[in-house]
């Protein structure tokens, strides 16, 4: 009898190297096992990028659903359930479906070291592969040029902006980290990319530029701008006047033209283009909790929920709070000892009243809500500690019952919060 996912995925995990070593090889050597699979995917839209690529893909996602096609997508990491990550024809997949595939690839490794991430990829391609669909959405996990999703041939590559984030298995500076994304980067296949700082864009430049590859550059071949509460998207083929996109922020903006230049290249018509802008859902990303204990708590406040967290994930936040309503905010944060803390932080200190330190719950690399604290207090921003979101939404709420409150800093602190909240 095959085995729950949750069972199977625990068993993958004991086939982790010791060291995490960037390298195809072990993808090549299981997709070769599995009769490789990559090569009988419906038509892929492959994306990389430090910010946005989640927010991109599902815009993409809901335009070409808008215009009648059925389409796969590949994400990661996973909010409340590991079934997240992969959707075939637009449906999370199933709890038997990914069982088997699971226990498929598992069977075919035969014990030999690879990555979770690695292998798990590997079974949402099998998957795709034996699904129709029109076509498959592929996010790269880390990176892009290493990547375990970077074993296809797709119809279009994109890159959304590029931060410093990951140092650790990227590079220190913005032109070593945007070789790597520019990996996704195909001889012959045009590549969308969103706005850049000169030096990543030089870097995408040239690697295209020696791959024969057609560039669909923002700025260049196509702009996007906010006008009178509407997205104006402009390129070659002529000027849309949309409505701005249901994912809430300036910084969507960027990501909806990435998106629309992806779908104009594709030859969606205009009504998909704007399924695109309203359709698109996208959880943890200035999500408003409306339902759940925490709402039970807190009727009258007014509670967000956020997963970014890098500085450029800061900046946008910020950005976002400024142009809320005014009303006292409070931030309920918890980060990972990976992340640049206060490069997150400085950008949000101007925007709120104070912030509640917590650890991220179940999470090895959580900071302390102490560490925490004091790099909230290192940019300015008065900070306490809480044993628990619901505790400093409680003493948050004490003071002030109509607050704002922000939930952010961490992916896993807000699949935590999710699964929490039902």
């Amino acid at each position: 009898m095959t085995q729950t996912s949750d069972a199977i995925l625990a068993r993958m995990m004991a086939l982790h190297p010791k060291i995490i070593d960037l390298t195809l090889d072990r993808v090549w050597r299981l997709l070769a096992a599995l009769d490789n699979p990559q090569h009988k995917l419906p038509p892929v839209i492959h994306l990389a990028g430090t910010n946005g690529k989640g927010s991109t893909q599902a815009m993409i996602q809901a335009g070409l659903e808008g215009g009648g096609k059925s389409v796969h997508a590949y994400t990661s990491p996973h909010l409340a359930r590991f079934h997240e990550r992969i959707r075939l024809a637009g449906e999370l997949i199933s709890e038997q479906h990914l069982s088997e595939v699971l226990d498929e690839c598992y069977a075919k490794n035969g014990g030999e070291n690879i990555t979770y991430f690695e292998i798990t990829t590997v079974a949402g391609l099998l998957a795709f592969s034996r699904m129709p669909a029109d076509y498959s959405l592929l996010e790269v996990g880390l990176g892009g040029r290493l990547d375990a999703t970077n074993v296809i041939t797709p119809e279009v590559s994109v890159i959304t902006p590029i931060s410093i984030d990951h140092e650790q298995f990227l590079g220190n500076t913005l032109a070593k980290i945007a070789a790597e994304k520019a990996g996704i980067i195909k001889r012959g296949i045009p590549v969308v990319v969103g706005p850049q700082p000169d030096e990543a864009m030089e870097v995408i430049e040239a690697t295209a530029a020696r791959l024969g590859a057609p560039l669909i550059a923002y700025g260049q071949h196509w702009h996007v701008w906010e006008e009178r509460g509407r997205l104006v998207f402009q390129d070659e083929a002529g000027l849309m006047d949309l409505p701005l996109p249901a994912l809430l922020g300036a910084h969507q903006i960027q990501n909806a033209g990435a998106a629309l230049a992806v779908l104009r290249h594709m030859g969606a018509d205009e009504a998909a283009c704007e399924a695109a802008m309203t359709n698109a859902e996208w959880p943890a990303r200035m999500q408003k909790l409306k339902t759940g204990p925490l709402v039970d708590v807190a009727p009258e406040a007014e509670l967000w929920l956020d997963g970014g967290h890098n500085a450029a994930a800061g900046l946008a936040l910020a950005k976002v709070l400024a142009g809320l309503p005014a009303r006292p905010t409070h931030l309920i944060c918890g980060m990972l000892n990976t992340k640049d803390v206060s490069g997150y932080m400085a950008p949000l200190a101007p925007h709120v009243e104070s912030l509640t330190a917590i650890s991220i719950p179940d999470e090895v690399n959580t900071l302390s809500a102490e560490e925490t604290k004091a790099a909230a207090k290192s940019v300015g921003i008065a900070a306490g500690t809480a044993e628990s979101t619901i505790a400093g939404l409680q003493a948050i709420i004490a003071k002030d019952p109509h607050a704002r409150v922000l939930i952010c800093g961490s992916l896993y602190l807000a699949g935590y919060i999710l699964r929490d909240n039902g």
